[in-house]
């Protein structure tokens, strides 16, 4: 009965063995994959660093004054003009129109509209 105790606790050796060695493995493989998984994400943040900058660089204003200028008669812009912008008090904001009068202002808000196009 000894020699079976002593056989039983031999292989039960072996396999926690196995075991903990195959765990190590599985270990080493999920640290690698994090290191790769960090260096991909190093790579493309300074991509992303690099994709700013450029966006930065193309969108000066001197740079879109210039492409607006060459391009103006083919993309059929019309000049800005102070007459094109709101003053913020010309606003009509929805919370300051009462619920009642919301379909009886439609007309209002229409006519000041059209009369703030035909301004000089």
């Amino acid at each position: 009965m000894r020699g079976f105790v002593t056989i039983l606790a031999a292989i039960a050796v072996i396999a926690l063995g196995y075991w903990a060695y195959h765990q190590n493995i599985q270990t080493q493989q999920a640290l690698r994959e994090v290191e790769r998984l960090q260096r991909a994400i190093g790579v493309e943040r300074e991509r992303l660093v690099v994709l700013r900058a450029e966006w930065a660089y193309l969108n000066r204003p001197d740079r879109l004054r210039e492409l607006v200028d060459l391009n103006f008669d083919r993309l059929n812009l019309l000049p800005l003009r102070p007459e094109q912008f709101a003053v913020m008090d010309e606003v009509i904001w929805r919370e300051d129109m009462p619920a009642a009068a919301e379909t009886e202002g439609e007309e209002d808000i229409l006519y000041s509209a059209s009369q703030a196009e035909e301004r000089p």
